[in-house]
């Protein structure tokens, strides 16, 4: 992918490449020396960087660590492909090791160039008009964060679940008010935005898939799609909650047709360089689950693990993978946020959610953040 002194970005794909692999042996270590191998393989891959202008963006290693069991490593740069392409790039690869190889046991693929050309047949000026309706009247960005960051850009993460029972609630209350659930988990973390910086119009970032449905088989097509865009949530403190996320649900649906806006073009429109310092995902890639522990020839697979797919240059990011727990992926920027600070929102974003799961009518301002020792503190 090339850049410099270039009008716009190009992309280069190269007729024939060789393919970076590794096959490393652990199998003669004992059980504990062949863990710490492991371990140092998996952090000193981590580190490897990629040069955008240097193919391939990708790389492979299996580790073996036992006669009958490796550890398969798939490293790529995020520009190859976004989340929803994951499985069905296992499905495909193993699909291939199962026919030793042989191309056609897979359907044909769509060409990303009908992406490409659908993308260009869209129509421009009905979007940035859109966008520009949706932040009219907008007065300031949404910062959480007021002093300059670092440009290290380096992000810690760690995982939260939520309870079963509130899941279930919250489920029930999306399905009682005709909900999505990531409008209710967008909605939540909005209110809590707005009570964190004093508005009652906030602004934060989110993930859509970029996916257009009337595409013939983009559901199956391996590529970048995401696209990063601004969620702008307004209301009055006396509204009810449901009231609140429905308007906010119509208006997202009203703007599908125009997110394939990059989020550059649409901060412009609003005129602000900068709209948000927060970005809030729901992840909801409508695949089989069981697609990545699947049986080929022979062989199970189970997913071991992933790293670094879900770190962002943002200060503060939330991604909320779904399940019988709701799971929040919280990431950070340690040189702007303290991990204490970090814990004390998502306790604050867990009382929220657990408001509106008990009642979706009551006003949205009169939500409690506040842990009652918290509000015993204060008072």
């Amino acid at each position: 992918f090339l850049h410099q002194d270039l009008s716009e970005p190009v992309q280069i794909i190269d007729r024939q490449i060789a393919l970076p692999w590794q096959d490393i042996d652990l199998v003669s270590l004992d059980a504990n020396a062949r863990e710490a191998g492991l371990a140092r393989f998996l952090e000193q891959d981590r580190l490897q960087p990629f040069d955008p202008a240097q193919a391939p963006l990708l790389r492979f290693a299996l580790v073996r660590l036992a006669p009958q069991r490796a550890r398969f490593v798939f490293t790529s740069h995020h520009i190859l492909l976004d989340g929803w392409s994951m499985p069905i790039l296992l499905k495909e690869l193993f699909a291939l090791y199962e026919s030793r190889g042989d191309a056609h046991a897979l359907p044909p693929a769509t060409p990303y160039r009908n992406y490409l050309a659908w993308s260009r047949q869209q129509d421009r000026s009905a979007a940035e008009q859109a966008w520009r309706e949706a932040f009219a009247g907008l007065q300031e960005p949404t910062k959480l964060v007021s002093s300059p960051a670092s440009t290290s850009g380096r992000q810690e993460s760690f995982a939260f679940s939520l309870p079963h029972t509130l899941t279930d609630a919250l489920t029930r209350q999306a399905r009682q008010h005709s909900l999505t659930l990531n409008t209710l988990m967008q909605g939540a973390w909005g209110a809590l935005l707005a009570r964190l910086t004093g508005r009652q119009d906030v602004v934060f970032g989110i993930t859509v898939s970029g996916r257009p449905p009337e595409l013939a088989g983009v559901e199956s097509m391996v590529g970048l799609f995401i696209n990063t865009l601004p969620l702008r949530l307004q209301f009055q403190p006396d509204e009810p909650v449901a009231q609140v996320l429905a308007r906010l649900q119509d208006e997202q649906s009203s703007l599908i047709a125009h997110q394939h806006l990059g989020l550059s073009d649409i901060q412009r429109l609003s005129g602000f360089a900068s709209l948000f310092d927060t970005l809030f995902v729901f992840e909801n890639y409508p695949v089989d689950p069981r697609g990545r522990q699947p049986s080929y020839a022979g062989v199970q697979v189970a997913r071991a693990g992933g790293s670094g797919g879900d770190t962002t240059h943002y200060p503060l990011s939330i991604a909320v993978i779904p399940g019988a727990q709701l799971q929040l992926r919280v990431g950070y920027r340690p040189d702007l946020f303290e991990r204490p600070a970090v814990e004390q929102i998502v306790q604050r974003l867990q009382r929220v959610l657990e408001a509106i799961a008990a009642d979706a009518s009551q006003p949205i301002g009169h939500i409690e953040i506040l842990a009652p020792e918290e509000r015993q503190q204060i008072l």
